[in-house]
């Protein structure tokens, strides 16, 4: 197989705090090839967003390996990682939050490239204005500031945004969740068009099991700042191993309560604290198949079958 796009290893985020430090992100390794899309799912708080800017750069890991296209970023200063920045982007959760409201469309659109000197003022308008139109907006729309568009719209001018220096790798980070049902589609529709068009590599985070289902060709999941599992789409959906990935399933919602019982046992109480995690396996305290070699050893993510990777020492029956 070629070379991940995006390869990293043993990826640490620790925010000091008084009296120790939050491990937000304690140990991922991960890759992701080009045109290939990464669902990372996981409940809120753990870590997959803060996973996502430690990648892009926009936190200085603690420790471990970023390697994008085989160059290591982890360690680079900023000016060192400016040249690589217009080769990974992000598409943001809220459009309302990321886009500057006294701008106009055609400037936010602009503005990436002039930061990074691409092309002529003639050139720069013939970009944007194929930006805008790309994505599903009409050529006034660039003469118009953010809150005259609805929410699905402003998520277009994100996305048009992300890609307007033509990047390699996008992080989204809940790029649909904070749109209406009726226009998520048509959104996540748009990314896997533009996907097969420009070879884009995603790393798509959600807390929204269903969407990633549909977008992705691998699911990562995230439990208290590790991967607890990973899989192609089939297989993570048809054959969870992890008591957390199987908890995840028995969450959603299903007509049939039976076919919830036979999905997974739902988990008690909430996530511990990343600031004092338990000792060795971080789901001890909530999993019902926890055993006292799980509060001894930090079971290692290991290989079921090529692929499939689950980090646990005693996985439940099937």
């Amino acid at each position: 197989m070629d070379e991940p796009l995006l390869d990293v290893a043993d990826l640490r985020m620790h925010f000091p705090v008084r009296g120790g430090a939050v491990r937000a992100v304690d140990g991922v390794s991960l890759a992701l090839h080009a045109g290939e899309t990464l669902g990372l799912v996981g409940e809120s708080g753990c870590g997959k967003s803060t996973l996502g800017r430690t990648i892009l750069r926009l936190n200085r890991p603690t420790a471990g390996s970023i390697r994008l296209e085989g160059t290591e970023i982890a360690t680079l200063s900023r000016p060192q990682l400016r040249p690589l920045r217009p080769r990974m982007q992000m598409i943001f959760q809220d459009p309302n939050a990321s886009l500057n409201p006294r701008l106009t469309v055609g400037r936010i659109l602009e503005e990436p490239l002039i930061v990074h000197r691409r092309g002529t003022a003639a050139e720069r308008r013939e970009r944007v204005l194929w930006l805008v139109e790309r994505v599903g907006l009409r050529a006034d729309a660039l003469s118009r500031h953010p809150h005259e568009f609805s929410g699905g719209q402003r998520q277009r001018i994100g996305i048009a945004r992300a890609l307007a220096l033509q990047p390699r790798l996008v992080i989204c980070d809940e790029p649909v969740s904070a749109l209406d049902v009726s226009v998520r589609a048509q959104v996540i529709n748009l990314m896997a068009e533009l996907q097969e068009e420009l070879g884009l590599a995603y790393l798509f985070v959600s807390h929204d099991l269903s969407v990633v289902e549909h977008v992705s060709h691998r699911i990562a999941v995230m439990y208290l700042g590790r991967i607890v599992e990973v899989a192609d789409r089939a297989t993570l959906w048809t054959r969870p191993s992890h008591p957390y990935t199987r908890a995840l399933m028995a969450a959603i919602p299903q007509p049939d309560p039976a076919a919830r019982r036979a999905a997974g046992a739902l988990l008690e109480g909430d996530p511990p604290s990343p600031l004092e995690p338990p000792s060795g396996c971080a789901l001890r305290t909530r999993c019902p198949y926890a055993t006292e070699e799980c509060a001894q050893r930090t079971p290692e993510l290991r290989e079921l079958q090529p692929g499939h990777a689950v980090a646990c020492h005693h996985s439940p029956p099937g």
